[in-house]
């Protein structure tokens, strides 16, 4: 039986390290709602698509 492929999910600071920012600013994103996240315990994950997303929006937003 095939396995369904879930999203990948990374932490606040795989985000930052990739967005090239700081863990504050990531935080900021996600409880504004501006880059959503699922909440694990005490910490956040964000889906990889979800990053991907924001940055292809915020690119496209400064044309």
């Amino acid at each position: 039986m095939a396995q369904e492929r879930h999203d990948d999910f990374m932490t606040v600071a795989e985000v930052a390290a990739i967005m090239r920012v700081s863990k504050m600013t990531v935080y900021r994103l996600v409880h504004s709602g501006e880059l959503p996240a699922v909440r694990v315990g005490r910490s956040f994950r964000v889906p990889a698509h979800a990053v991907d997303d924001y940055l292809r929006q915020s690119f496209m937003g400064t044309a």
